[in-house]
Order: structure tokens, then sequence, then C-alpha cells
């Protein structure tokens, strides 16, 4: 489950927190025409000490997972790598990496990471971009002038973009695995392909159709516009800058005692396969490397993460990596009921530039590429906002890599360290947080006037507001902070005031103002529930856990109809497991009470109610836990 909010111990966070409500400086920018705020925005952090270490502990289970693998496919090698706040944390060799002299597989083991190529070929494009020697909205035939003759499908269609390239929207038809068996063309058999044109699956920028082409004629864009050919393009450009010296296009540049020789699998035999030479379609899926390599790929589209102040480093900016992170072309959503010991899941992909992007149960923002070619098969994964990437390559045809990541990081989740980063709340929400503590202890207008936005009172009158801060006030008593403060994002947080009966829950949204201001605000009352409804939460969670007709007979009341409550209690406990009773989360002091379930998969809240006086309850109701939405898993 990862909470949409992580909880900021204020003390640590918010030292220099206090200030005038006057707007910030600006700075003006060296080399560019932009201005900077000062004190900038802090960049999110990671909370937990002992982080790494927690993380460790899942990785005896992973290499396990993995030496069945192998020993299950019968995959001649496997190389796996994790990285961790861009260091290479865990590296380990299963197998051989040649069948006949035995030698093992290790960090220093070449594959060829096949389609893992696409990464570097768009991330040479976007440097270029930012250079300014090509914009991804120009037509690829600017670049490229064999590609003028197309013919395109439909009569509105719109010239073929280097954009719609770089995240396979260009209609081309998908090319697997034909694309894998062009890699070594020439150059001259490239250029007679594209002057008589390709057919089309799809109109231009209508849907995803996966395209080793239009890769393939992303290198010659790169090839002519640097003026330099793709592979001294790529080599200068990217890899020699972030020290990936095993990185190459051609197998004979692999020194000969560190490759991984390809193999296909004929009924239970290993068959060696002659590795394609890198040609006209290299920029699609040619790239050799090793987990030492790759680690420093990843680590390095890990750094650009969080956004922050200090200074770049690389061969693209950081802003630029977080572009290829983001969700460009929407790929599909996939559901699974779960099998065997896998709990349901839901994953959402996407494709943007060289990298497909993932969304789960689990987390907000993934980002992978598989690579499949003969002899081979790879994959990164990482996730950005937690510091966290794995790599794993094969050198068996096609080997699912994929199923090594996901479950390298299903086992890294499941230590309860893998986390993302916590924001860190700006001056201005911490200043609005003290300004409404201070209106609900005594109401000021002038306070009130001084941090409200003027839609706060279009909303709801000045009188309602302060009538209805009495209320709470009333019902509670004295409150105070309770020292924790739930950021959402730099200007929009929650926290809670711990007051003598019961406590309450302060939510708000500060306005696109200078100096920001409220312009939502939101209080939730919780009272301490009386005495039958406590122990009715305890009751129904018991029934949750296994149905008894007796005892729902004496803790429900006789409108509720029993048969339905028990399906609604048997559905649940199908999905979450068994529960137990954890705080209480809402609730009225009377006729309302709300708690929070620890479950064995996800937690969930529960809300159940009684007539005023009533002994017995009359409703139950089973809600997301406010504060710890967890996605689809809710």
């Amino acid at each position: 489950m990862v909470p949409a909010r992580r909880i900021l111990p204020l003390a640590a966070l918010l030292v220099s927190a206090c200030g005038s409500s006057k707007p910030p400086e600006v700075a003006k920018a060296e080399g560019r025409d932009m201005q900077f705020a000062r004190p900038s925005m802090q960049p999110p952090v990671f909370l937990d000490p002992q982080r790494k270490e927690k993380l460790a502990a899942a990785f005896p289970a992973i290499e396990r997972y993995v030496a069945d693998e192998v020993s299950r496919r019968g995959l001649p090698g496997v190389a796996v790598g994790i990285v961790i706040d861009g260091e290479l944390v865990y590296a380990k060799g299963f197998g051989v990496a040649d069948v006949a002299t035995k030698a093992p597989v290790d960090k220093d083991s070449v594959f060829r990471i096949a389609s893992v190529t696409k990464s570097f070929t768009a991330m040479t494009i976007l440097q270029l971009r930012d250079e300014g020697k090509l914009s991804l909205d120009d037509p690829a035939a600017r670049y490229v002038p064999e590609l003028a003759g197309l013919r395109y499908p439909t009569r509105d269609a719109a010239p073929i973009t280097l954009r719609q390239l770089l995240g396979h929207g260009a209609g081309f038809p998908e090319d697997n695995p034909w694309g894998d068996r062009q890699l070594g063309i020439s150059e001259a058999e490239f250029s007679k392909m594209m002057r008589e044109g390709f057919p089309f699956s799809t109109s231009p920028g209508s849907t995803f159709e996966y395209s080793n082409t239009g890769f393939a004629i992303l290198g010659r864009v790169i090839t002519n516009v640097s003026g330099i050919d793709y592979a001294d393009s790529l080599r200068t450009r990217i890899l020699s800058p972030l020290g990936m010296n095993r990185t190459v296009l051609d197998e004979r540049m692999v020194e000969k005692k560190h490759l991984a020789r390809g193999y296909r699998k004929e009924g239970d035999t290993l068959v060696p396969e002659v590795n394609l030479p890198h040609g006209a379609y290299g920029a699609m899926g040619g790239l050799y490397s090793s987990v030492a390599d790759m680690a420093k790929y990843v680590a390095y589209h890990l750094a650009a993460w969080p956004p922050r102040d200090e200074r770049e480093a690389g061969p693209v900016r950081r802003s630029t990596l977080r572009e290829m992170h983001e969700i460009g072309r929407s790929t599909g959503l996939w559901a699974s009921p779960g099998l065997g010991d896998e709990p349901p899941s839901v994953r959402a992909t996407g494709y943007t530039f060289g990298l497909g992007t993932f969304e789960t149960c689990e987390f907000s923002r993934g980002v992978s590429h598989t690579g499949g070619l003969p002899g081979y098969g790879s994959v990164i994964q990482f996730l950005p906002d937690h510091g966290v990437g794995v790599i794993a390559m094969s050198n068996l045809t096609y080997a699912p890599m994929w199923r090594i990541a996901r479950e390298a990081l299903r086992r890294l989740h499941e230590t309860g360290a893998l986390v993302p980063r916590a924001f860190v709340p700006s001056e201005a929400l911490v200043r609005a947080k003290e300004a409404t503590s201070r209106l609900v202890a005594k109401w000021s207008d002038a306070e009130a006037n001084a941090i409200f936005a003027d839609s706060i009172y279009l909303d709801k009158p000045r009188e309602r507001w302060a009538a209805d801060v009495g209320k709470l006030r009333a019902a509670h008593g004295a409150c105070r902070e309770e020292g924790t403060f739930e950021a959402e994002n730099a200007l929009r947080g929650t926290f809670r005031l711990e007051c003598e009966k019961g406590w309450i829950g302060v939510s708000f949204t500060l306005a696109p103002t200078s100096p920001p201001r409220i312009q939502f605000l939101d209080f939730r009352s919780v009272l301490p529930p009386p005495s039958a409804l406590a122990s009715g939460g305890d009751k129904l969670v018991r029934l949750v856990n296994r149905w008894d007709d007796a005892a729902a007979a004496e803790l429900f009341d006789a409108s509720v109809d029993l048969g339905r409550m028990k399906a609604s209690l048997a559905s649940l406990k199908e999905i979450r497991g068994a529960c137990r009773i954890g705080d209480v989360i809402g609730g009225d002091g009377a006729t309302r009470a709300g708690f929070r379930l620890s479950c064995e998969r996800y937690p969930v809240a529960v809300e159940i109610t009684r007539k005023a006086g009533a002994e017995k309850i009359d409703g139950a109701r089973f809600f997301p836990v406010p504060g710890e939405a967890a996605r689809c898993a809710q």
C-alpha cells in the first residue's frame, strides 16, 4: 500500500518554517531567462534512516526466486542488479555465460540488452532537442528526406513527427519479431526501404503501436542532425559521459572473457545463436551491456528525482530525464484477479520517450523497458519516487526477465521499507497551519482575513465559519497540535489536533496567490465512541474473521438483513484476509463510530451506526481509510 501522503515530523523538517508573509525573493537564473524563488522549494526526503538495511532483508528471498527461475526455465545464465539511491547494492550472477566453457555469469558479464537500447536513442534525441538542433514536433521528413514520399493512410493525417516516433505513435505496424531480424541491414538498404514507403496499421497519432522501424528512423535522425554516425554520437554524447565503458554496439568490441553468449532452446537443448550485426536498425535494439554498466544508467535516471537546486550533472538535464518518466501515451489497463500466491492487481501502462511507464496499486510512478532478441532477454525497471531500480539480463532468446524485476520489487515492497519520499511543507503551508490552529483555539476575523483567499467567504459566509469553529471548540474542548504534518505537496496538507474529547483532522489547500492563501479548508470532527459502539466494532471484526449466526443476531438490530451482511463480510475477508480493529478514525460520540481495520491485504475503514440510545447497531459501511488511499487496492 502506498499512502497518498507521508507523515512528517515537524521538529525534524520545519526548522525555519516561520517567517513573514511577504512574497519570496527571486533570483535571476544564470544562462537562462528564468527566475527562481528564494528560499526555493525543499525537495522531498526519505524519512527512515534504516531504509537501505530493511530493503536488503529482501535480497535472500530474491536470490532464491531467481535461482528457481533459472532452474525451472532452463536458462543458461542470468545477471541481476538492484540499485538503491544511486548505488549498486546487490549484484549476482546465476548460471553460465558460456555453456561450453562453463564461465560463470557476474556483474561484468555483457549481454545484448535489445530494446532497452531505445531509451538511449531517445535520450540522444532529447539532448539534441535541448541543444536547439531539432524540435520534437517537427516532421520527421525534415531530417530524413527519404520519408518525404510516404503515402499516408487517411486524408486527414498530419505528417509524422519525432514525438510520435519516440512514443510509438507514428502508425507503423507492430514489427516484432520481423524488426529484430533487420538489425544488421545497411544504411543503403534502409534508405531504399524508406523511399519505397511503409504500410500503416493506424493513422499517425491515433494510437500506440510498437515500432522498431520508428526507432531505426530516429537513429538516422541522430546521424543527420549530429553530423556523425549514430554509434559514435551515442558513445560520445551518452555512454562515455556516464562511464559506461563496456556498453557497445558491436560484439567485436566486447572482451571475450566477459561476453555472455546467446542461446535458444530446441527441446531441452541449448543451441548457440549467431549474434546479429549492428546495422541501420541498431538504434532500436543493438546495444550490449553489463549489470555494472546498466546500474550507472539506472542510477542516472533515479538521480533526476526529486527536483532540486543541486548543480546538474550528466549528458542531459534532470528535467529532460523526468520528461522520459512521464506517461506520454496510454498503452493499456491490465487487471488480474489473483492467481496462486499472487494477490489481485491492476496495472496501468504507458509509453513516453523510449521508456514504458506504469502505475500499480503499490506504486504511483514506475518506469520500465524490456528487451528481447535472438539469444537474449533483458529488463530495467525503476521507481523514481522510491529511489530503487532493478536490472535483469539473460542469454536465452526472449527470456522473460520482466518476471524477475516484478518479483524483486514485490519482495522489496514486502519489507515495508519501499516507500516514497515525503514532501516537505513550504513555509507558506506551515504559516497557514499555525494560523488555522489559532483559529480553532480562538476565532479572529483579522487572522482569518489574513490567511483566507477571497473564495473562502464566497463559498461560506464568515459568520458560518466562525459558528462552525465555535461548535468544534464546544464539542472537543481545548486542543493542541499533535506534532505531525501530512504534506501531499508543498501547498496542500493535513494535520491533526488532539483535544480533550477526541481529535480534529484539518485539511487545507493553498491558492495560487502571492503570498499563497487558504482556498480550501475542512475540519473532520472525531469524538470518542460510546461503549456500545466501541464494543460493536470489536464484535463486527470478529464476524469478519469468522461468521457466527448467534453473535450476529446479538450485534445487529432487527432491521439489518443478516443474510446480506454475512455475504458482505465474507466478500471483505476474501479480498482483505483476516482483520483486526485499530484506531478510531471517525464518529460523533453518540450514533456513529469509524474504525481503521488492519487486514492481511491492505487496510480498510468501517463506520458503524446505531439509533440514539440503542444498544444494537443498525448499519456497517466499509470504505478506504481517509488519508491512506491505497489507489486501486482499496
